[in-house]
């Protein structure tokens, strides 16, 4: 790790440093992650902040809040939101700018093109980009859910060279360090498999947050398959982003692919949300990435949601086994009719004139799952 090879950073600051004590913003844990963004840009390292915490910063204006129901608790997003963008406003001498997001507008090829230049052209002109989750208008169906993950996807779409995930926590520890004090922080992650999940476990950290030690893991998964170098470190002290300024690592370090995926290959898999299925023979295994033209109706057995023509559906077997997600170019109506017709001409015939039933342009192969 060396910090002046870093062009572009993402880091993700959560709801309990933002508002510990769920009574508004409190800039106590803030200055020193305000003061590494400052030294970063002076180093000529361009920052995007991911920053959780509405919810949490507008708790205290609703009495009652923890009986609240889905409706306060939008209205507590959208006051708290406006508390923490002033408060980091305040703690900087550069302009900062808010960009409020859904996973609708990530998942979307178009919307997700458009943050992008979004993002490259604040970046440009110096401006500090400042992510959260839009928790005023999301819904279950459209929202991320925690903004660790949204940090990654962030972290894709800018292209970044680093992700840097701050946590309560020194990093990942092989074992609780809550309940086990001989706990070891592993430092170093090559490969992120089913044993490094199974050290995260579930509990949320600080108690006013929506992620835990398990969706940092899931947000280096993402990140790193991008070529993104991740930590996890301790946000609470000044300590750790002294030692990432000085080209060391403070918690534990994620190593990335060596051959990261592609843009848009990374996009359908990590950030793309398949709207429906499609359900091929036991005995298609051909690799679509490289000739999607090998999906035919004929190995049609099943369509099972409802999508539309550019909407993201998965391929997979009946037995489960998932072969890829891809942009799909028929509606799971016109794919059903399709595959129902007894005269395999007229199917062959169909998709002759109409091209291939997934785009090639978008298809991300699936590990089996």
């Amino acid at each position: 790790m060396s910090h002046p090879n870093w062009k572009r950073v993402v880091i993700k600051v959560g709801s309990a440093l933002i508002s510990p004590n769920k009574q508004g913003c409190s800039s106590h844990y803030l200055l020193s992650i305000a003061q590494f963004i400052v030294r970063c840009r002076a180093n000529g390292t361009q920052v995007v902040l991911v920053s959780s915490g509405s919810v949490a910063a507008g708790a205290h204006l609703f009495p009652d809040h923890e009986k609240s129901n889905i409706a306060v608790k939008k209205a507590m997003a959208a006051a708290g939101q406006t508390e923490m963008i002033a408060t980091w406003d305040r703690l900087f001498d550069f302009p900062s700018a808010q960009m409020l997001l859904t996973h609708a507008d990530l998942r979307d090829r178009e919307r997700y093109v458009s943050i992008r230049e979004t993002i490259f052209s604040l970046l440009e002109h110096n401006v500090l980009p400042i992510v959260n989750e839009n928790d005023t208008v999301t819904t279950d169906k459209l929202k991320v859910g925690d903004n660790d993950n949204l940090s990654a996807m962030v972290a894709a779409a800018a292209d970044a060279d680093a992700l840097i995930i701050c946590s309560d926590i020194d990093g990942l520890y092989n074992r609780n360090p809550h309940d086990h004090d001989d706990a070891e922080l592993l430092k170093e992650v090559d490969t992120i498999d089913a044993s490094i999940y199974a050290m995260a476990g579930g509990a949320a950290e600080g108690g006013v947050g929506t992620g835990g030690m398990r969706t940092k893991i899931e947000a280096a998964e993402k990140a790193v398959s991008h070529g993104i170098d991740t930590y996890i470190i301790n946000g609470f002290t000044e300590l750790s982003f002294n030692m990432l300024l000085a080209g060391k690592n403070p918690g534990t370090h994620f190593s990335p692919y060596d051959k990261p995926m592609l843009e848009n290959v990374h996009w359908m898999r990590h950030t793309s949300n398949a709207q429906g299925e499609v359900i091929v023979d036991g005995d298609f295994d051909s690799s679509l990435e490289n000739d999607s033209e090998q999906l035919t109706s004929s190995e049609i057995v099943d369509v099972k949601g409802e999508f539309s023509v550019g909407d993201t559906i998965l391929v997979r077997k009946a037995d489960g086994t998932k072969l890829v997600k891809a942009k799909s170019n028929y509606s799971s109506c016109l794919l059903n009719f399709i595959a129902n017709q007894e005269n395999d001409d007229f199917a062959s015939e169909f998709e002759d004139k109409t091209g291939p039933i997934i785009s090639d342009q978008h298809v991300a192969n699936l590990e089996k799952e």
